[in-house]
Order: C-alpha cells, then sequence, then structure tokens
C-alpha cells in the first residue's frame, strides 16, 4: 500500500482507493487449477473448494493510517470490493455496518454450476463442467450480474462489468460487445435505476460503446479503477480511459476524487 501511494505521488495523481477483496464464496478449484493459487495452494479444503483468506481489517486501517500519515497531501480512500454480494448478505452487512469503508465495490467473479460456484476464469478450460462455449460463459455472467444489480446489497459501483473478457481465450472469435448488447443493456438499465456508478476498468479497457450505452440507460457516474495489485500498475491507462469517457459525455466531478458525471 505504501509504495502504490508513492506510485500515485509519482504520477501527481491527487488520490487513491485501497478497496480490498473481500470474498465469502469457496470456489470449486480444479486440480489443473491450482499450480496458479501459487502461495495460497494450501487453503483448498478437501471438498476441492477454496477457503479464501479473510480480510484483516485491523492490518489494512493500520497500514492506511500509516499511508496517510507518510503522504499528507494525497487524499487516501478506505475501501472493499465485495465479491458476489448477493450471495452473503449478512456477512456484508456486518462489515459495513463499521463504517470504516468509503469506497465500495461489488463485483462477480463467480457462477454457480451445478449447484457448485465456480470460478469465471475457469470456465473457459477444456475441463469446466458442461463445456460452456465463450458466449455461454459471457451470457451466463451477465445474468448473474443482473440479480446481483438487482438486489439491494449496499454496494456503490459494479466492478468490471466485461470481467469475462480478461480470459477471453485466444482460439475463439474476438470478443465484440455488439454480440451481447441486450445482456449488457439490461446490466446497465438496471444498474442506473440502483442510482449506482459503473467502474471503467484499464486491465482490459473497457469498450467506448458500453460507455455509450451506459450513458443511454441514463447512468449517472462512472468511476476509473486500474485493479492494480502491484504498485507499478497503479493508474495504468487513465489518460487513454478518462479521454475515452470524455467522447462518451461524462466530465470530472467538482473534486478530483469524486465520480465522474454525465453531461446531456
Amino acid at each position: 500500500m505504501e509504495a502504490s501511494c508513492a506510485r500515485a505521488v509519482e504520477l501527481r495523481l491527487p488520490s487513491i482507493a485501497f478497496t480490498e477483496h473481500v470474498d465469502h464464496t469457496r470456489w470449486v478449484i480444479a486440480p489443473e487449477w491450482r499450480p496458479r493459487l501459487r502461495h495460497h495452494a494450501g487453503k483448498v479444503a478437501p471438498d476441492d473448494q477454496f477457503d479464501v483468506p479473510p480480510l484483516d481489517t485491523d492490518g489494512y486501517q493500520a497500514c492506511l493510517e500509516r499511508c496517510r500519515d507518510r503522504f499528507p497531501d494525497l487524499r487516501i480512500l478506505s475501501g472493499v470490493e465485495f465479491g458476489e454480494p448477493h450471495w452473503h448478505r449478512d456477512q456484508i452487512n456486518e462489515l459495513l455496518a463499521t463504517g470504516a469503508y468509503q469506497r465500495v465495490l461489488g463485483s462477480l467473479h463467480s457462477l454457480e454450476l451445478d449447484g457448485e460456484p465456480w470460478l469465471v476464469d475457469e470456465l473457459y478450460e477444456d475441463y469446466a463442467p458442461e463445456g460452456r462455449a465463450p458466449d455461454d460463459v459471457i451470457r451466463a455472467y451477465m445474468a448473474e450480474a443482473l440479480r446481483m444489480v438487482e438486489s439491494s446489497d449496499p454496494f456503490q459501483v459494479l466492478a468490471h462489468i466485461d470481467y469475462p473478457v480478461r480470459g477471453w481465450p485466444a482460439s475463439a472469435k474476438p470478443f465484440d460487445p455488439a454480440d451481447f448488447e441486450e445482456e449488457l443493456r439490461a446490466v446497465l438499465g438496471a444498474l442506473a435505476r440502483s442510482g449506482r456508478a459503473l467502474e471503467v476498468s484499464t486491465v482490459v479497457p473497457l469498450r467506448p460503446e458500453v460507455v455509450r450505452w451506459w450513458h443511454e440507460a441514463g447512468g449517472e457516474a462512472v468511476s476509473f479503477g486500474s485493479d492494480a495489485h502491484a504498485a507499478p500498475a497503479v493508474a495504468r491507462d487513465f489518460a487513454e480511459a478518462a479521454a475515452m469517457v470524455e467522447t462518451q459525455r461524462f466530465v470530472p466531478g467538482r473534486h478530483p476524487h469524486d465520480f465522474w458525471c454525465r453531461r446531456p
């Protein structure tokens, strides 16, 4: 966190938010996937499901305060990214009751197959259940994202609406949002009606037409996320993302740490 703050200062960013992962879903982990877990491999239980390490709330808050002391001119926001918040309401409400988090993201990394949660990342693999084609993965993801958005869970921002594109197989037809316009517009419409913001993630640059559909749906705000996980990736490609968002009629808020707002 301190290295990320130093990088933010180097880039002359006015603020940074640490939206730490909070996951309660116990994913099924196939044997073929376990080498990718590296230092978390020991967290796979005998039932072949992954016990996600809990957020060290005390350690997180202590490091946050150290960063604020060390970088007084940088606005440092606390935050969390809840995985599948509509599946874990009680745990989420308990954590948010502390009032310690300023930026709250809702994200979807999983889909249920045969009653078991699988990481979306695994569903493109040959060993994945039901032999789902990439198009099927996207449509199933959007259907679950719609259920998540239509819930009453208290997140402010929908993270990475295009998450399945990160693992899109090279052997498949190139991803084209137009092929899933109906599904994307359904999620965006529900998100707009809920009053939440849409994250523009720069891991895989969000396509301009998705932001345009967000504006057309009545979406009021966007946020930017580099999903960095390491200091060198802080604010990656933000300049390009900001320029794209402006062409889709969203403009900076009143303060540097505000969401960007829609322009009529």
